[in-house]
């Protein structure tokens, strides 16, 4: 029997091939689970088009996550057609250009309150949404952070602010639904070429010093991350929330 089998996914965030969302979307396929994914407006919904147009039985949903009214008709849909929620898989994260460069007094209200309303607390909403279609039979969320939550990173400034605040979302997210048998959990992947990870000055810079710095002296893959997420949402994990888990070849570990 495959880890995902029966189980019924909704996964938000894939953008391209590249994202982080996609390689976890591919694993959940191959684990046997039957997986929804979303898309934030028409033209975004080309990209996930084609990186999904070979996959069978994969349902493609409008949300803009920032809309009350969107979170709504997403899970009503996934009520009238699922009846319920086994898992869901948040790897949304935005801030605006100009708040990722230069100091970090800089960082603009509006840009500062923006960051943490699609990273952060887009999270909460969609806990709240899911709880109804998860509580009956218990159900697996989780998120993907980065180290730069818990750490400074040079250009990263806005980004890892709102990170921290995800991470701290999900673990109160973890105790006020625990009750119900649904876990939330935190995968924080090693930096991978992302189109997110386009807006950070530097990158390429990051990739190398992980590579060479790294207990297994590489960078990680989309497959990798995906990994991980499949044993989240699968039963194996069954007694593991509010937990954190790097997947960035041990980076996380090392000091000077």
């Amino acid at each position: 029997m495959q880890l995902l089998e029966g189980k019924k996914i909704l996964i938000l965030g894939i953008a391209n091939h590249r994202s982080i969302a996609w390689g976890i979307a591919q694993a959940c396929i191959n684990a046997g689970a039957q997986i929804a994914v979303t898309y934030q407006s028409e033209r975004l919904k080309v990209n996930v088009e084609k990186v999904t147009k070979d996959l069978e039985g994969v349902t493609l949903l409008p949300c803009d996550v920032s809309k009350d009214e969107e979170l709504e008709a997403l899970f009503s849909h996934l009520k009238e057609t699922w009846g319920h929620l086994d898992g869901l898989v948040h790897s949304i994260a935005f801030a605006n250009r100009d708040d990722l460069k230069g100091g970090f007094t800089d960082t603009s209200r509006d840009g500062f309150a923006l960051a943490n309303d699609i990273s952060a607390y887009s999270l909460v909403t969609l806990a709240k949404h899911a709880r109804p279609l998860m509580q009956e039979r218990g159900g697996s969320i989780i998120c993907m952070s980065y180290l730069g939550g818990e750490r400074v990173f040079k250009n990263y400034n806005m980004m890892g602010v709102a990170k921290a605040a995800l991470e701290m979302s999900a673990k109160y997210l973890a105790a006020d639904l625990g009750p119900h048998q649904i876990r939330v959990n935190i995968v924080s992947p090693g930096p991978i070429r992302t189109l997110a990870a386009a807006g950070v000055s530097g990158f390429a810079s990051i990739l190398d010093h992980v590579s060479e710095t790294a207990p297994l002296r590489r960078n990680i893959s989309q497959e990798e991350v995906g990994k991980v997420g499949v044993f989240l949402l699968s039963d194996l994990s069954s007694g593991v929330t509010a937990e954190t888990i790097h997947v960035d070849a041990g980076f996380h570990a090392i000091g000077m």
